[in-house]
């Protein structure tokens, strides 16, 4: 790196090609020194205790995606518990919030949700459109809450977050850390207790239509009751969790899913291991309690299993507990329709179990078009259902499968017979053939 910071200095006075040349070499080195990241990243931690019972690449840094609105959501929570906002108090809605992408409700500028509905949009569909509101009633901007946000995180002691906006969409300069995300989920645990209900929602009722939580590992394992799920094609899947035995809580991480069914398998994995752990038996670290402000000492992570490979090839094999029945939330809304989700690089949504694939594609806009002719053409049978568009292959034999997720056996049973009656592509996805990527 000092060869390359005397050649840059040198070279801007001389501007000769070859200087140039070398130039662009040594930002690239620097540049790639800055942003290195490992995709797959966990931890699980002890909820009071702090105790470390699993780490592995827990501070490198990574992409959040909708982990982001947990910070969000402590920002409001922030606000409530200081006595400036109520559950009661409309956040207006403007164009652009209104303009994210999906997911979101589907507000228009002009509108307004209930604080306590855009609580639950966040907490249960994740809401892009929603969370930019709840950021813009803050910090008057969203690029201003941001900033409120990163700063919220070093008085955490989150040493190595940084936000850019409020939703999670894509970012390159908004990543966090395993580590970090275990303390945001500690901060809200200790610091706002009264409103982590909100986090183990079921399913939120919006104008009439219940919208289901993405978080779909509550209803299979025992004791979790939140906290937030999160996906962008740069992270791969992401979860925060946090279940309860008894008297004992966990917290677990997981970064760079290959899916939204590994994820949760592996994050069942990780939790019955910690489970299973004598309290105080890791006799090797302990995280920093969420109160604690950041200092200049970094904190040393446990990889005790740093075969990274090994530990994603397990993903697939844990089998989660029996499940709890779900809570429904209802919350009038205004009557409007919510926008169907669409799963891709810049969307964040997780899969159900039963879906159709209605063709393949060399271009990821022309399969997306595809789905979105099938979605019309079944109207009232796949209502219910989001368009995904799933890339496949690599370098020149990529294609985009045209997807509609989150649909009922019934319903993709039905879609397939009905669109094989007109002689148009269907492909019937259930289990996990829906969440492969």
């Amino acid at each position: 790196m000092t060869f390359c910071k005397t050649k840059i200095s040198t070279l801007l006075s001389q501007a000769v090609k070859s200087g140039v040349l070398a130039l662009l070499f040594c930002a690239a080195l620097v540049g790639a020194a800055g942003s290195a990241q490992a995709k797959y990243a966990s931890m699980v931690v002890d909820a009071d205790t702090g105790e470390v019972l699993h780490s592995v690449n827990a501070d490198n840094r990574n992409y959040p995606a909708s982990l982001t609105k947990m910070m969000t959501l402590f920002m409001l929570f922030d606000q409530m518990d200081a006595g400036k906002i109520r559950l009661g108090d409309q956040i207006p809605i403007s164009a652009h919030a209104s303009a994210q992408s999906p997911s979101k409700l589907g507000l228009e500028p002009g509108d307004s949700i209930q604080v306590e509905q855009a609580i639950l949009g966040l907490c249960t569909k994740s809401a892009n459109d929603v969370a930019v509101a709840i950021g813009e009633y803050i910090g008057g901007s969203e690029a201003n809450f941001a900033t409120l946000m990163t700063n919220k995180a070093r008085e955490l002691g989150m040493r190595q977050t940084t936000f850019r906006n409020a939703s999670g969409l894509p970012n390159l300069q908004q990543m966090s850390t395993a580590r970090d995300m275990t303390t945001l989920a500690r901060a809200l645990l200790h610091r706002h207790a009264k409103y982590y209900h909100y986090f183990s929602t079921r399913t939120f009722v919006y104008n009439g239509e219940p919208i289901r939580n993405h978080n779909h590992l509550m209803e299979r394992y025992e004791g979790m009751d939140g906290i937030k799920t999160g996906f962008i094609g740069a992270s791969g899947f992401n979860l925060v969790a946090s279940a309860k035995r008894g008297n004992r809580r966990l917290v677990g991480v997981v970064f760079g899913g290959q899916s939204a069914a590994a994820r949760d398998k592996h994050m069942a994995q990780l939790l019955d291991a910690a489970f299973a752990r004598t309290p105080g038996s890791s006799g090797v670290e302990l995280a920093e309690m969420p109160e604690q402000k950041s200092g200049d000492q970094s904190v040393a992570a446990n990889d005790d299993e740093d075969n990274t490979g090994a530990v994603m090839k397990t993903m697939a094999k844990a089998k989660p507990v029996a499940a709890q029945k779900p809570a429904v939330q209802k919350i009038a809304a205004k009557s409007r329709k919510p926008v169907p989700d669409e799963v891709g690089d810049a969307e964040d949504d997780e899969e159900e179990d039963w879906g159709i694939q209605v063709g393949a594609f060399n271009q990821q806009g022309k399969a997306r078009a595809a789905a979105n002719s099938v979605m019309h053409k079944l109207g009232k049978l796949v209502s219910e259902g989001d368009v995904s568009v799933s890339k496949a292959g690599h370098g020149h034999h990529v294609t985009y499968r045209a997807r509609i997720i989150n649909l009922s056996e019934d319903a993709a049973r039905q879609a397939c017979k009905r669109l094989s009656k007109s002689h148009d592509s269907c492909k019937l996805l259930g289990g996990t053939n829906v969440a492969s990527r």
